[in-house]
């Protein structure tokens, strides 16, 4: 069986990384309160589920799921880990 990384987990770390990205660019630039009312909570739920959803991947080995507790990068961290660990499989499986 593979052990492809779900396609939420892939679109929730990447919202991870974009809201924090604008939160930082917002804090050290006019640092409007509007954006920070809205990217603070989107990058927390982000955050939240990326960790969530990396840990309930089944197959997945804990160097896959404890990069995903790095706040920002962290579950792009781990999804790399998934896809490293997913085509290693592959190349060992029989043909």
């Amino acid at each position: 069986m593979p052990l492809r990384s779900p396609r939420h987990l892939r679109i929730a770390a990447h919202a991870e990384l974009i809201s924090l990205i604008v939160m930082l660019a917002n804090v050290f630039t006019v640092h409007l309160k509007p954006i920070s009312s809205l990217m603070g909570p989107t990058h927390g739920c982000a955050y939240l589920f990326v960790v969530i959803a990396t840990w309930r991947v089944r197959q997945a080995p804990a160097a896959a799921k404890v990069p995903a507790l790095v706040p920002g990068v962290g579950g792009l961290l781990a999804l790399r880990r998934l896809d490293r660990l997913d085509t290693a499989r592959a190349q060992r499986a029989p043909g």
